[in-house]
Formats: structure tokens, C-alpha cells, sequence
């Protein structure tokens, strides 16, 4: 299946049917519940579901949003935050994303696993937005870039055991919930390289949890991590391809002042003929885009990634 995202048009509807039809109309079946969707839009949502104007393949927790929280916020409460009291909201906030997930007939949902603290004594030291920088110069191959990474390196693997614990515990006790009823869940690649589980670490951290607990394989998050160095796109993919649950496809434009993510597909520099013997009908493929897409863009680049991969 294809799906398309509600990130795309969540901030623009006052009405959930609305944001749904406008999805409908654009010729997708299914549609995911991102992380942007406030309890507001709800009723109008299950309306439209239970209406048959769509189906629901996914939702992006947190979702809804919690009361009171009208932006997108996926990273609100953590589950590797060193205060239980963000761990307990944490897991209030997904368990009422799988109820919700439940009611509206959605197959998986997408969770970010948490972070790592990167700060030192000096504050924080950014290294994100400077590798970046330097990765958008053409200075990967610079001593410069090798010593800031070798530092966000040791200073990463000395600082992940505690939160990875942490969020391995949280997520294994989600699972639980959502197998019970007929849900997996999907552990999302991050662009930030404070988020875990690192890169190198998925596996690992696929291994510690059930069957129903998959990968969920972000094509621009990967993409951006190739430019930087982190890994090589296709070979990440292929190493996870067995426990591959689904993706969110969109690309990735370089500019002079960095990567841009969440184009349509085609737009950018994602190979996606590297990418297809990975992807099967099997996993759940959904389109997310920026807000600011034009619907003639979102249809040009739902027809070319499945002129690419195929009709289903």
C-alpha cells in the first residue's frame, strides 16, 4: 500500500474528515496519522474512517497530541528520560496512541526511541548543525570533520547504555499491549545523532524486543545520514531488510546551505532504484512531505516512487 502522511495537511484543517478527504482526493486509499494531530481533529477523523472515505495504515505517536499541545511533537516526553515522571507520560501518551490506533483499523505504529545527552560542560555542543555545515562545504574528508565526529563518537557510546535501558523496557512494555491488539510497532531511523538507537545499534536493538516490534526504515533520515558519512543508505536498508515493517519515503534536496528533507519523491538525490529489491508489497509504504508541497507535487511524486517500486 501507499499511504500519505498527514504532516502534509494536519496544520491547515480544523476539521480531521476534511484533512482526510483532501488525502482521498489526491488518490490515495490509506493515509497515516502523524504527529501533528490534534485531539480537535478527532471526531471528524473517526467519522471519516468509519464513513469508508478512507482507510488508516498508520499513526505516529504521539496521536492525538496531548491536550493542550497544538504543534507537532513527537519527541514531547522521551522514553529513555532519566525522570520517571517523563517516562509515565511517555507511556500514558502511547498507550492512548494505540487505543486510538486500535479504533480506527491502523496496522503499525511509528515510535521515536529517545536520546542521548550530548552536552559537556560547555553546553551544548551542536554537533549536529556543524557536521552538517561542514558536510554541505564538501569538508567530510577535512581533519576538521574527522575530530568532531571521532569526539560525538566516544562521547555518544559512553553516554547510550542507561537510555537505551530505558527505552528498550518502555518499548518491550508497549509491545505487549499492542500485540494484544493485533499491532506492531515500528522503531524509526533518526536524523539526529543524539537520537537513538544509533545507526549501528538497530539491530542490537531489534533483537532485545518481540516479533511485533519492526524497523521503520525513514528514507530521508537515511539519506541525510549518508551525506553526512554516518552510513551508506543501501547497505543500512539491506541489513534490515528482514525485519523491515515499513518506510517513509520522501527526498532529500542538497543545497549549498545543507540537505533538505521531505520533497517528493524523485525531487532530490535518493536512489530509489538502490533501494527497491528491499521493499516488497508486503511493508507499509508512506509518503511525508513538507506542508509546504504543492498537491500537483504530491501527485507528481506518489506516480514517480511507484513507477520506481511498483503499484503496491
Amino acid at each position: 500500500m501507499y499511504s500519505l502522511s498527514t504532516c502534509w495537511n494536519s496544520s491547515r484543517h480544523q476539521d480531521g474528515g476534511d484533512m482526510l478527504r483532501e488525502i482521498r482526493d489526491l488518490g490515495f486509499e490509506y493515509a497515516e496519522l502523524s504527529h501533528g494531530i490534534r485531539v480537535s481533529l478527532v471526531p471528524g477523523i473517526i467519522d471519516a474512517v468509519e464513513a469508508g472515505v478512507i482507510k488508516i495504515s498508520t499513526l505516529h505517536n504521539f496521536c492525538p497530541l496531548p491536550m493542550g499541545v497544538n504543534h507537532a511533537a513527537p519527541n514531547l516526553f522521551k522514553f529513555s528520560a532519566s525522570e520517571k515522571r517523563e517516562r509515565d507520560l511517555a507511556w500514558k501518551h502511547s498507550i492512548k496512541t494505540i487505543e486510538t490506533a486500535e479504533r480506527l483499523g491502523a496496522k503499525l505504529i511509528v515510535l521515536h526511541s529517545g536520546a542521548v545527552d550530548l552536552s559537556g560542560f560547555f553546553g551544548d555542543p551542536h554537533y549536529q548543525d556543524k557536521l552538517e555545515a561542514l558536510a554541505a562545504a564538501g569538508k567530510q574528508d577535512s581533519p576538521k570533520y574527522s575530530k568532531m565526529l571521532a569526539e560525538l563518537e566516544q562521547r555518544r557510546e559512553a553516554r547510550k547504555e542507561k537510555p537505551m535501558e530505558l527505552a528498550i523496557d518502555m518499548i518491550r512494555r508497549l509491545a505487549e499491549v499492542a500485540g494484544e491488539k493485533k499491532l506492531m510497532l515500528g522503531i524509526e531511523n533518526r536524523e539526529s545523532v543524539e537520537e537513538i538507537p544509533f545507526d549501528h545499534d538497530m539491530l542490537f536493538f531489534l533483537d532485545q524486543l518481540p516479533d511485533n516490534v519492526r524497523y521503520w526504515h525513514d528514507c530521508g533520515h537515511a539519506q541525510i545520514k549518508h551525506q553526512m558519512g554516518f552510513i551508506d543508505h543501501r547497505m543500512h536498508l539491506e541489513s534490515l531488510s528482514e525485519r523491515l515493517g515499513g518506510l517513509h519515503i520522501h527526498d532529500v534536496v542538497l543545497t549549498p546551505d545543507g540537505a533538505h528533507d521531505h520533497a517528493p519523491p524523485g525531487a532530490g538525490v535518493i536512489d530509489y532504484v538502490a533501494l527497491k529489491p528491499f521493499v516488497g508489497p508486503e511493508h507499509i509504504k508512506v509518503i511525508e512531505l513538507n506542508p509546504g508541497v504543492a498537491p500537483e507535487d504530491v501527485t507528481q511524486g506518489h506516480a514517480h516512487i511507484r513507477s520506481v517500486w511498483g503499484p503496491e
